[in-house]
């Protein structure tokens, strides 16, 4: 059985999380053409925004094997990223990270989690719903400015949903 460490991302960490979140994405590879797909950002000017980066680790001193990038704004915490290593798949790191993300929001006095996601790619809205996160409208302005600018960008690349979890439906974990 696997175990998973989570901790808050350190300066250390936060070069390599760019390099976790390409080498996740290339997945999609295997789902529709990533052909214009844009790279992963750099994770350290994003650190200073309000929100919190989470790690994942197999052993608590070392590297990073996913993370999740957080955002805190208004009237909920958005889960903006979640990746794991595709090495590092399947042995629960994702979950963790999850729970995790639910555990920080509720002790930021969070009510909700959202997130934007693929809707038919296995590894994204599926998850998320196996974790209880459910599909929703965006209903508040920044969800909907979140969703025009996606409709902007024409990606293309498969149905795009909104997903919600109620932080209020759960006794913490």
């Amino acid at each position: 059985m696997w175990k998973t460490f989570v901790r808050q991302a350190t300066a250390d960490n936060l070069e390599l999380l760019e390099t976790i979140e390409n080498e996740a994405d290339a997945l999609f590879a295997t789902v529709f053409s990533i052909v214009g797909w844009r790279t992963a950002r750099s994770y350290v000017e994003p650190s200073q925004q309000g929100g919190f980066i989470l790690v994942a680790c197999d052993d608590p001193g070392s590297n990073p094997i996913g993370f999740a990038h957080v955002l805190e704004v208004p009237g909920s915490n958005r889960l903006e990223q979640l990746s794991v290593r595709p090495s590092a798949a399947h042995r629960g790191h994702g979950r963790a990270l999850v729970e995790a993300v639910k555990r920080e929001s509720r002790l930021r006095g969070c009510k909700r989690v959202t997130l934007r996601t693929f809707a038919d790619v296995p590894r994204n809205a599926p998850f998320y719903s196996s974790w209880g996160f459910l599909e929703h409208d965006p209903d508040s302005d920044f969800l909907r400015d979140q969703l025009l600018a996606e409709q902007k960008r024409e990606l293309g690349y498969g149905r795009r949903i909104q997903m919600n979890f109620d932080l209020t439906d759960e006794l913490p974990r």
